[in-house]
């Protein structure tokens, strides 16, 4: 494989990271609202705890102890950790609708999405026999756009960007009385996001079990509206609390509202013009119910340009040793590998972040190719 130059854009080290907060936002979402997603979860046919991965070979090149990396290509067909969360709280809700009602008559729910977090709503929605409405903004491929239209649900698509999509799909919700199934929140919208989260936290639970009581050092979590690093941070910070890992959250440059949030610390709302590759982390607004978590739980953020997408993936397909099976990991699971890669390319900020030869470091393998397309353009010589 070439040489690559990764790099970064931005950091910033938290100054207000203290990992004793545990014990403010166990209110939020408990230990036990975790484990009751995962006992429900695990029940579902084709549940299986996803593999974690030594990647012997960018743990060398980045002169660290090791990289273990959550392969989340394979959950659930889906292709995306996305499937445990957006899922999960159709489930939820769809279950006290019923209590309530009696049945799922004219039940209907409905979300704005780049992709995966739709595919995820649109598969608890058909699993449930409901029906569905996504919104998707102008530059979500046809390839995501087709696979939630395969699931049974309807698709709306929307000029200008997620937040764009997100306003439609709340308008139309509002009209016509549909439940709608975010995984961001707002103001007065808050319950249904925590029980995404609470579905997140299934992939905290399952790497307590295979790291069988070993912490890591660092856990790398992409970031587009917050709500993976709520939910593995609410069960992981009760499970390990003052041995949290130092946690560093990785954005792309072009939709930095971590970044821009944790600096101000305060919310920021960022006007995304052009769009990431890594349309998973294409949000313009940190979600309210992640951010206090977010503000005393990050210990680093670091945002990336994209150059380094592409080759990090082709980089996980073809491991430069014998000791690790290749790993199909879409533009999302190659963010945080780029932001290892670049704070260890960089002496500043390999010491900022606390990186050396002993680090044990973490990192979420968010999705396989969940667009086919790009990933086969990706993988292609041309």
């Amino acid at each position: 494989m070439k040489s690559v130059n990764y790099t970064h854009s931005r950091h910033f080290a938290n100054p207000a990271v203290d990992t004793s907060a545990h014990i403010e936002f166990s209110g939020i979402l408990s230990r036990e609202d975790c484990e009751s997603a995962l006992a429900e979860i695990s029940q579902w046919d084709g549940y299986a705890a996803t593999e974690l991965v030594s990647l012997t070979d960018i743990a060398s090149a980045a002169d660290v102890g090791g990289v273990l990396y959550k392969d989340e290509s394979t959950r659930f067909g889906l292709g995306s950790f996305k499937a445990l969360g957006g899922s999960y709280a159709v489930f939820q809700l769809a279950q006290a609708h019923q209590n309530a009602h009696g049945d799922l008559t004219n039940y209907i729910v409905a979300t704005a999405t780049d992709g995966n977090h739709g595919r995820s709503v649109a598969w608890g929605a058909k699993r449930l026999g409901i029906e569905c409405h996504i919104f998707i903004h102008a530059h979500v491929s046809q390839q995501r756009s087709d696979a939630m239209s395969e699931l049974g649900a309807v698709v709306h698509r929307i000029d200008g960007n997620y937040d764009d999509s997100l306003i439609a799909c709340e308008k139309m919700a509002e009209q016509y009385g549909w439940q709608i199934v975010s995984d961001t929140s707002w103001e007065g919208y808050e319950s249904v996001p925590i029980q995404v989260m609470a579905g997140y936290s299934v992939m905290a639970n399952e790497i307590v079990e295979q790291l069988n009581g070993d912490i890591p050092s660092h856990l790398f979590i992409p970031a587009g509206c917050g709500g993976l690093a709520g939910g593995m941070l609410a069960y992981l910070w009760q499970v390990w609390q003052e041995k949290l890992p130092s946690i560093v959250i990785v954005e792309s440059e072009l939709s930095d509202c971590v970044y821009q949030s944790l600096a101000a610390n305060k919310l920021q709302l960022i006007d995304i013009v052009d769009e990431t590759v890594m349309a998973g982390l294409s949000c313009g607004e940190v979600s309210r119910i992640a951010w206090p978590m977010l503000q005393k739980g990050a210990a680093h953020v670091i945002t990336i340009p994209d150059d380094g997408v592409v080759p990090m993936m082709r980089w996980l397909a073809c491991p430069t040793d014998n000791s690790r099976r290749a790993i199909e990991g879409g533009e999302c699971s190659a963010a945080s590998l780029i932001a290892l890669m670049a704070s260890v390319s960089d002496e500043n900020l390999r010491t900022a972040v606390g990186l050396d030869s002993e680090s044990t470091v973490l990192v979420l393998g968010t999705e396989g190719a969940t667009d086919p397309v790009f990933y086969a353009a990706a993988m292609s010589d041309d």
